[in-house]
């Protein structure tokens, strides 16, 4: 008899305990720090807590393995960082920018494409993962990478000496 309650009271305190933490340990960004830039013309836009999240998700799942931290395991001096954004022809330091890239990518010097080596949904037929991937989750993917300076700072794309 005393297993049977304690399976009830076990259930019940972890029922309780997960309530508890979940609300808690939700991290709320304010409209600023989700505000990123939405165009080559300096438009903005302010992201929503969902794509926030939907965001973080699909680039973990598509993306994180190569990406970890912003940078680039295969080219660790080519980063997910503002400045080497921005340093790229054309500049990837947009949401517009990074949703086309991710459409079709292209060296950083802009003169090749590089879909056969880098996951695009032009290439799509190579890397799984791209196949079902939305306009929306391409631009909740971008909005990560240009929301993540703001959170971790120098940490993204900084490359080994923080990851």
């Amino acid at each position: 008899m005393f297993k049977k309650y304690s399976r009830f009271f076990a259930l019940a305190l972890f029922c309780v305990f997960g309530i508890s933490v979940t609300s808690a340990s939700a991290i709320d960004l304010d409209e600023a720090t989700r505000t990123v830039v939405a165009d080559s013309s300096g438009n903005t836009t302010v992201l929503s807590p969902e794509q926030v999240k939907r965001g973080k998700r699909l680039f973990n799942a598509t993306c994180g393995a190569c990406h970890v931290g912003g940078m680039t395991k295969t080219n660790p001096n080519v980063g997910l960082d503002p400045e080497g954004l921005s340093l790229a022809t054309p500049r990837r330091d947009s949401i517009a920018a990074l949703v086309d890239y991710l459409k079709n990518p292209t060296s950083y010097d802009g003169l090749d494409s590089i879909a056969e080596i880098h996951p695009s949904i032009k290439s799509a037929d190579i890397y799984p993962r791209m196949r079902s991937l939305t306009d929306e989750d391409l631009y909740s993917i971008a909005g990560h990478i240009m929301l993540q300076p703001k959170i971790v700072t120098e940490k993204w794309g900084g490359g080994k000496i923080y990851y």
